[in-house]
């Protein structure tokens, strides 16, 4: 590899230079990044996972001043509100909750006593969803024994200063930024690679390898490559998102909100400087005007823009990586945010390349490889979103009643099942999310076991009780020792107004 050419900053654009420029330094290996300034970016997708951290830590970047320049604040888990049915809400919260017991996991016996009646509600055990429901935060200490050892979290960011702050990143260490707008593509005759970038000026862009991250549009994977894309509105029927920044309402909460609405639902994200809100929603039962007014009328704070519209198709390309050319972003599949996974299928696509570092041939099988783990991590992030949905019992509007009747994956069929036995859950290979992310969602949506597991007979039902005692009282005396987000952040890392 002598010349790697990304095609489209943004987000992923920028992610894709800084890990290149960080893991191929010592191999004189040329990054060119093109974009044109006319070409907006999307730009709503401000909440993160916590692998985002990794990547924050891998680059060798000083979280604090990140946090400063782009406005962030931290982020714990997600609120699911209205989705179980009205009235009804269940947090999803980083992290590990609880601890074994002689070598049984704490979701079987804490199970186990929840259908006895003899534990409380699955959050009142999580370090993360406690802390969240009283608006604290503090990064992990070393505390032998501390459930504060622990603390997984994230960030909401801007987007837009994201991926500014990748770029002078990326540009400091040698990356090239090209301005301009790709209006044709140069296949090789003899095998169908990429040998070129035509830009409007006239430019040609050549490369031994390519990057597109060129958003819905595809550019280069589906425009020259013609990778194909595989539908999947069939489990996730929303096509639509209507976003709007509005001013802050009060001290930013240490989490996402993602509150159900009547064809859909609606994201609201605390930043240092403004919220970030959006409905995601179907046309088939809301139209456009109507969503804005879903909108508009769900803010905390004043509207800071108009809203602005966006159409997407649920799905995935069926060959993310073809030839000499890689697909991130948008261009290789998009789900919706409800997990908030954008930015982390960047990150994962990243990191999987670079394993794999082709030569300039880019061998078949380590191609069908790599299209193969990203398909299976796409396709397990699908089956989570899909859960949220059709397990729902509502069913006071139309949307609602559609997403009760809309048949499982085979993939996430074989997972309800085996939890409705036996409470079990088997995470998969190398699938994003633990078993306790499915538990918390199980619960959530109200989905209860027929039976405890057998193996928590081995347990003394006594020892049982003891642990859940110890571990609900340890947490709720932990949450009052942590401070309050806003003070940690002014404390740490509060932007310059």
């Amino acid at each position: 590899m002598r010349r790697i050419v990304i095609v489209g900053g943004g987000t992923a654009g920028w992610m894709a230079a800084a890990s290149l420029t960080r893991f191929l330094r010592n191999l004189k290996c040329d990054i060119v990044l093109v974009e044109s300034e006319q070409i907006g970016t999307v730009g709503v997708g401000e909440a993160t996972i916590p692998p985002i951290m990794n990547f924050i830590r891998v680059l060798g970047i000083d979280e604090d001043d990140l946090i400063r320049q782009t406005n962030a604040t931290f982020k714990l888990g997600i609120r699911f509100q209205d989705w179980t049915r009205l009235g009804h809400s269940y947090f999803h919260p980083f992290g590990h909750t609880g601890f074994e017991m002689e070598g049984i996991g704490f979701p079987a016996y804490w199970m186990r006593q929840r259908l006895a009646g003899a534990a409380a509600p699955l959050e009142e055990y999580s370090l993360q969803a406690q802390a969240a429901a009283h608006n604290r935060f503090m990064r992990p200490v070393k505390a032998p024994g501390s459930p504060l050892e622990g603390i997984t979290y994230a960030l909401h960011f801007d987007a837009a200063l994201f991926a500014r702050y990748l770029r002078t990143y990326s540009e400091a260490r040698g990356v090239t930024r090209v301005e301009g707008k790709v209006v044709k593509v140069d296949l090789r005759p003899e095998d169908g690679f990429i040998d070129a970038l035509r830009l409007e000026d006239g430019r040609r862009v050549e490369g031994d390898f390519f990057i597109d991250c060129s958003g819905f549009r595809g550019l280069l994977i589906e425009e020259a490559l013609q990778a194909g894309y595989e539908n999947w509105q069939s489990y996730l029927p929303c096509d639509s998102a209507v976003a709007v920044p509005s001013e802050r309402a009060g001290a930013p909460p240490s989490y996402t909100l993602a509150a159900a609405r009547e064809a859909g639902w609606q994201w609201r994200i605390p930043l240092q400087h403004r919220e970030g809100n959006g409905v995601v929603y179907a046309r088939d039962f809301l139209d456009d005007e109507a969503a804005r007014e879903t909108l508009l009328a769900n803010l905390a704070g004043k509207p800071l823009a108009d809203p602005r519209i966006l159409r997407f198709v649920t799905g995935r390309r069926r060959e993310t990586w073809k030839r000499n050319c890689l697909s991130l972003g948008l261009a290789s599949g998009f789900l919706e945010p409800l997990e908030s996974t954008s930015i982390h299928m960047v990150h994962r696509g990243l990191a999987l390349f670079i394993q794999m570092l082709p030569d300039r041939r880019c061998e078949p099988a380590d191609v069908a490889r790599y299209n193969r783990m990203v398909a299976f991590e796409y396709e397990r992030i699908r089956d989570f979103l899909v859960l949220h949905y059709a397990t729902n019992e509502r069913r006071d509007t139309d949307f609602w009643r559609h997403c009760a009747g809309i048949e499982w994956p085979d993939s996430l069929k074989s997972k309800i099942e085996l939890f409705q036995s036996h409470g079990r859950i088997q995470r998969e290979d190398t699938e994003l999310f633990p078993e306790q992310s499915w538990l918390y969602v199980f619960t959530g949506q109200g989905l209860v076991p027929r039976r405890y597991d057998p193996l928590t007979d081995l347990l003394d039902p006594e020892k049982m009780r003891g642990a859940l005692a110890n571990i609900h009282d340890v947490i709720g005396w932990v949450v009052q020792t942590m401070p309050h987000h806003q003070a940690f952040i002014d404390r740490y890392c509060a932007a310059q107004s």
